[in-house]
């Protein structure tokens, strides 16, 4: 059992996952965002590692992987930072971002690395299902790693399906098959989607992603799923000064 694992065995509902970029806003803040955010309160994280071309990204976070890469964030590096992740981070950490670095650094090697230093799941939204399933579901099996599938509304049932029974932590539901940054806008297609997937009974839990950036929209995620994850507007926040300061009062302001 891993971090995400016994996360959502002891805790059902109303989980907050905050994602930020590493290397962003300067290169070494990677772990000192991460401690900042278990202090307040954030259930667990997603750390971006930048790509030049994030196709599912908005502007916002297009422009912190950016000014990532600027600063020197590669893979190396980000792995030679989380190397103490563990002597100051106890939450679950996830690591998100695009198929052709981690192909570039290996794929096996990635997942290596990525257990040693601490990481629990990985979230990789343009690797395709049956690449990951006859390629490389071995490498994340060993290693003790969540793949984290990401569904969008227009998702069949049976591919969900297929999702469920490769997964092992939880399903990653989009709000939208949008860019992040957007704002979480429940039409009654949008919530029939909601209700489809809860009514499936799943055998993994799901989380909420893509709008969610306030107390309104954190609720109402969470009521169509076990928690939600704030992207967009926590990277905004670390554009500001004494960004550090200001997380607790952040992630009050979600969870009021």
């Amino acid at each position: 059992m891993n971090r995400l694992n016994h996360l959502f065995a002891t805790k059902k509902d109303n989980l907050l996952s905050i994602y930020y970029t590493a290397g962003y806003p300067a290169l070494n803040t990677t772990v000192d965002i991460a401690e900042a955010l278990e202090k307040a309160g954030a259930d667990f994280l997603e750390i971006g590692f930048p790509y030049s071309d994030p196709v599912a990204d908005g502007p916002t976070i297009q422009n912190s992987s950016q000014q990532a890469l600027d600063n020197g964030m590669t893979l190396n590096v980000l792995f030679e930072q989380l190397k103490d992740l563990r002597k100051r981070v106890t939450i679950p950490i996830l690591l998100m971002g695009y198929v052709n670095p981690i192909v570039q650094y290996g794929v096996e090697r990635f997942c290596k690395k990525a257990a040693e230093v601490g990481v629990d799941g990985i979230i990789v939204p343009d690797l395709p299902m049956y690449e990951y399933e006859s390629m490389y579901a071995k490498y994340f099996i060993d290693n003790n790693l969540s793949n984290i599938f990401l569904v969008t509304p227009q998702t069949t049932p049976e591919r969900i399906t297929k999702i469920d029974e490769l997964s092992n932590s939880f399903i990653y539901l989009l709000s939208s098959s949008s860019i992040t940054g957007g704002s979480l806008n429940v039409s009654d297609s949008i919530e029939a989607y909601y209700v489809r997937v809860k009514a499936m009974g799943l055998k993994n839990p799901t989380i909420i992603g893509f709008g969610i950036s306030d107390s309104a929209t954190f609720t109402k995620a969470c009521q169509y799923a076990n928690g939600a994850i704030v992207g967009s507007k926590f990277v905004k926040l670390l554009e500001t000064e004494n960004y550090l300061e200001q997380i607790p009062a952040f992630i009050n302001s979600i969870r009021r």
